[in-house]
């Protein structure tokens, strides 16, 4: 084979990092697969708004069917994002035999498992790398690099935006508001953000890792998803003065034979690795039972360091194709027959500590009555403060030892009920691990 022809459906942000990485790194690209890596055809809907990298007219189209039935183009890079179009795209791609890369962790989360299903029908590739942690290694780590481990816990920072915002309230005292006016100016944040700042975008690349590490199928409808748009800052700085940073975090552990897949804010202590993971960065722990501790560390979005997990899919997919070997990794990294759904657990059987916040009268017995309705329901206190009164309120802030969620909450009913308190707890979970 002389070269191998790539067709890029999508050229926005990371399509063009796609096109400057192929570009720049193209002699070394070829010096490792021995044959050319070639950008043939960019299909976009807008062919005319202006971009960072060019492209030659000739290759431009504005219809994706030019990709598709191209014979000298043996990969589709899908960058279109979104669910229904990228995924008529990706099953078009596949039907016609064309081997397929992807960032869309969005259809990923949710069509992921019949995706993959028609990819294996039809002995095809379908890679995802830049889906989960842009330009950190990520899948590629799970997949192979940790393939002798039994993974038994990830845990990270999947969000650059949530980080961002999260470290501006932390280190400047902004409110969420203010700080995700700034994230929205420097481009880091979207007009609509809900996708980010919800953990709904970090719940869709925990669906895919936690498939992987643990071997079940994609089960994006099962994960907790808890945002950060209603944290007070006021959380964050008594969180810091019990030695803990907060942090919107995605989790995923096998417990006993049952899967935790958790997204929300989160305290860790100051002097854990992921407490100093600032900005937009990303970073994720991962815990295999030979290796221990693994810490993946990078840019979690942005045209270069996607553009760079892109197309080193296509490395992998050039190789195989090659080879002679398509699909040599399953996509979920275990043969397909052994992938078997695993039971997720709810929210309310999830057993960790807790920061609780509650305004309080100030009079006699208040905190007494608080630790009575935590102790009555089996969750004892590690710690706590009560600060200076506020007109005619304390404070009342503490930490909690491990316990039962749900027997959290039903602590935190009776306490809401209680004539002297004012206003629903603030509730924040506590990873010690």
């Amino acid at each position: 084979m002389a070269k191998i022809g790539v067709g890029l459906a999508g050229w926005g942000t990371v399509g063009c990092g796609v096109i400057e990485v192929l570009r720049k790194n193209g002699a070394v690209i070829e010096s490792r697969l021995g044959v050319p890596v070639e950008l043939l055809r960019v299909a976009d809907l807008d062919l005319e708004r202006q971009r960072p990298v060019s492209v030659p007219r000739e290759m431009l189209t504005t219809n994706v069917e030019d990709i598709l039935r191209d014979p000298d183009i043996h990969i589709v890079v899908e960058l279109i994002g979104g669910l229904k179009a990228a995924k008529t795209v990706i099953r078009s791609a596949l039907e016609h035999g064309k081997h397929v890369v992807t960032a869309n962790k969005a259809l990923l989360a949710h069509d992921g498992n019949e995706l993959f299903g028609l990819a294996r029908e039809k002995g095809l590739c379908l890679c995802f790398e830049a889906s989960v942690g842009g330009g950190i290694p990520l899948i590629k780590s799970l997949r192979e690099g940790l393939a002798s481990n039994r993974i038994t816990t990830i845990f990270g920072i999947l969000n650059g935006t949530a980080n961002y915002i999260l470290t501006r309230m932390t280190d400047n005292g902004l409110s969420f508001a203010d700080a995700l006016k700034e994230a929205q100016a420097l481009g880091y944040a979207e007009a609509d953000p809900t996708l980010d700042v919800e953990g709904i975008d970090t719940a869709h690349k925990l669906s895919i890792a936690g498939a992987i590490a643990f071997g079940t199928p994609i089960q994006f409808d099962r994960v907790y998803i808890e945002g950060i748009s209603g944290i007070d800052p006021l959380d964050i700085q008594y969180a810091e003065e019990f030695g803990y940073r907060l942090k919107l975090l995605a989790i995923a552990r096998n417990t006993d034979g049952r899967l935790e897949m958790r997204v929300h804010p989160t305290l860790i202590a100051k002097d854990h690795v992921l407490a100093s993971v600032n900005g937009a960065y990303n970073a994720v722990h991962i815990e295999g039972n030979a290796v221990g501790d693994v810490m993946l560390y990078g840019m979690g979005a942005g045209m270069m360091p996607t553009g760079s997990a892109v197309v080193s899919d296509i490395i992998d997919v050039a190789r195989d194709i090659l080879g002679g070997t398509p699909e040599r990794i399953p996509p979920l990294a275990f043969l397909p027959e052994r992938v078997q759904k695993i039971d997720i657990k709810p929210i309310s059987d999830v057993y960790t500590s807790y920061y609780i916040r509650l305004s309080a009268l100030d009079e006699p017995g208040v905190l007494s009555k608080v630790s009575g309705a935590l102790g009555e329901n089996g969750i004892s206190i590690a710690a706590v403060i009560q600060k200076g009164r506020h007109a005619d309120s304390v404070p009342i802030v503490m930490i909690t030892h491990e316990a039962l969620e749900s027997s959290v909450r039903k602590a935190l009913d009776e306490i809401d009920k209680l004539h002297a308190v004012l206003g629903p707890a603030t509730l924040i979970r506590i990873e010690n691990h």
